[in-house]
C-alpha cells in the first residue's frame, strides 16, 4: 500500500476506503490551492468604475415600532470609519413579486446568523426593490434582526449594478464597493452568473456566501438534483 498523505485513521476503515479517500484528499488539496489563487486574483483586481451616483435608499428596522421607516441613507453613508469595503447583496424581492425568492431567503437566513462576525471587518447591506415596509415585514417573519435592509424602490441602483434586467426581472447579484481617498469605486460583481454553463448546471455565482450547498456537497446525496430551497417546509 502506498504511503498515505497523513496518519489519521477511523474505526474499521478498509484499505480500499483509505486509498479512495487519499485520492479525494489530493483533489481537496488542489482545490484549496485553487480557491486561494482565485481569491488572490480577486483581491488584486484594479479599481472598477467610480460609483455612478451616491444612491439614496430607504431604510428601517424590523425591531422598531412602525419599523422605523421614513429614513433615508446614501450609499456613501453605508461605509463606517475604519472599514473601506462594502458588500451589497441584491435580494430578489421586487414590488411585482408575490413572494420573495426562496434561494435568496436561504442565503439571507445564513447571513443573518453570522452578520455580527462579518461586520467586524466589512460593511454589509441587503438591497431589494420592494417598498421598505414590505421588506421589513418579511424580515420580521424570518427573524432577520442582524441584516441592514435597504429599499431601492426610488433609485436606479438595481438597474445600474445588474440587480435586475431591463424588463425589471430581479437578479441575485452581489456587488462589492471600496472607498479610496474619499471616493467610492465598484470593485467586484458575481459575474459568474453570466458565463456559459453546461446543461443542468447551476450558475453557482453566490455559492461562496451560501453554506447550504457546501454542506450538502459533503454527503453522498450531494445537492439533490432538482431540489431547491423553499420558504417553508412540511414538518415530519
Amino acid at each position: 500500500m502506498a504511503t498515505s498523505i497523513h496518519q489519521v485513521r477511523f474505526p474499521e476503515e478498509s484499505d480500499v476506503y483509505r486509498t479512495a479517500r487519499d485520492d479525494l484528499l489530493q483533489a481537496e488539496l488542489e482545490l484549496r490551492r485553487q480557491l486561494e489563487w482565485v481569491a488572490a486574483l480577486r483581491r488584486n483586481l484594479p479599481l472598477g468604475g467610480a460609483l455612478k451616483e451616491d444612491y439614496v435608499f430607504d431604510e428601517g428596522d424590523p425591531d422598531l415600532d412602525s419599523f422605523g421607516v421614513g429614513k433615508k441613507i446614501r450609499l456613501s453613508e453605508l461605509f463606517q470609519d475604519g472599514k473601506d469595503s462594502l458588500i451589497l447583496y441584491s435580494f430578489m424581492y421586487g414590488p411585482d413579486m408575490a413572494r420573495p425568492c426562496p434561494s435568496c431567503t436561504s442565503i439571507l437566513d445564513g447571513l443573518n446568523g453570522g452578520m455580527h462576525h462579518a461586520l467586524q471587518r466589512v460593511n454589509v447591506a441587503v438591497v431589494a426593490k420592494s417598498p421598505i415596509q414590505r421588506i421589513l415585514m418579511f424580515a420580521l417573519q424570518r427573524g432577520w434582526h442582524n441584516l441592514h435592509l435597504l429599499s431601492s424602490a426610488h433609485n436606479s441602483f438595481n438597474a445600474d449594478y445588474h440587480g435586475e434586467t431591463t424588463d425589471g426581472h430581479q437578479i441575485p447579484a452581489l456587488n462589492v464597493f471600496v472607498r479610496r481617498e474619499g471616493r467610492i469605486y465598484h470593485f467586484y460583481n458575481t459575474e459568474l452568473l453570466y458565463t456559459p454553463r453546461s446543461p443542468g448546471e447551476e450558475p453557482r455565482h453566490v455559492d461562496l456566501i451560501w453554506p447550504l450547498w457546501n454542506l450538502f456537497d459533503l454527503t453522498p446525496e450531494g445537492r439533490g438534483g432538482d431540489w431547491h430551497p423553499a420558504l417553508a417546509y412540511q414538518k415530519g
